[in-house]
């Protein structure tokens, strides 16, 4: 294969084209389009990994039911009931391209209410099938649909839920150094309101220990200063 026809195989590549219709319009094998777009993106792969650069993103997601409440009507706001007591959950997926059909992807649960990253799993490698079927299982506990997001929503909702969970006292999770470097760096232009209603409003998880939570919370911003809600037993 000569050069000439590398460069136009990354230029078919990059109009979204597949390896078979790059095949047909330039007279070759798929199997030869194949390999070179899996050396084109092992070699610009090794480049960025020397030079520090992140890979690019493939999708940022979100559980809809964030992206309604803390991103498109969080200008307007509306006081939260009580029927609700897992608004303030989310989990922020956000993935990059790291080769031919190879795909590095980190997620960030969060709670928005009051203790910031509760849980992060990455990065993790995996082709795009398995990235599918990942993603589904993260997924599943919410009862409604993903949303697509841009990397600067992501970096907001993480980084918002951090900055306001430490005014309470609260620290991410130990595993969120593993995965701070993906979302990039944030910007600070973009900022979510976190809590509820205008205060912190701590609902209590299976692994949770609310009793040092709520003492966490008293010591911080003062008893009455904050709502919660506590599990049976």
């Amino acid at each position: 294969m000569t050069p000439e026809q590398q460069q136009e195989i990354i230029n078919l590549r990059v109009q979204k084209l597949t390896p078979k219709q790059i095949a047909r319009k330039l007279g070759l094998k798929v199997a030869e389009v194949s390999v070179a777009i899996k050396e084109q993106a092992e070699q610009t792969t090794l480049t960025r990994a020397a030079t520090g650069e992140l890979n690019p993103v493939v999708e940022c997601l979100v559980n809809a039911s964030c992206a309604e409440k803390f991103l498109e009507n969080s200008a307007t706001q509306e006081p939260e009931s009580d029927e609700d007591m897992n608004g303030g959950l989310a989990i922020v997926s956000v993935t990059r391209q790291v080769g031919y059909n190879r795909l590095t992807v980190c997620t960030y649960m969060l709670d928005l209410w009051c203790l910031g990253v509760k849980d992060t799993i990455g990065p993790r490698q995996m082709n795009r099938m398995k990235y599918l079927q990942f993603i589904d299982a993260v997924y599943r506990g919410f009862a409604e649909e993903t949303q697509k997001i841009t990397l600067e929503q992501a970096q907001a909702l993480v980084f918002s839920a951090i900055n306001y969970a430490g005014q309470l006292g609260f620290k991410p999770h130990p595993d969120f150094e593993k995965s701070r470097s993906h979302l990039g760096e944030w910007s600070g232009k973009l900022k979510i309101q976190c809590g509820r209603n205008g205060k912190p409003f701590y609902v209590s998880g299976p692994y949770d220990d609310p009793n040092n939570i709520l003492k966490t919370l008293r010591e911080n911003v003062g008893e009455g200063n904050f709502d919660y809600s506590l599990g049976i037993g």
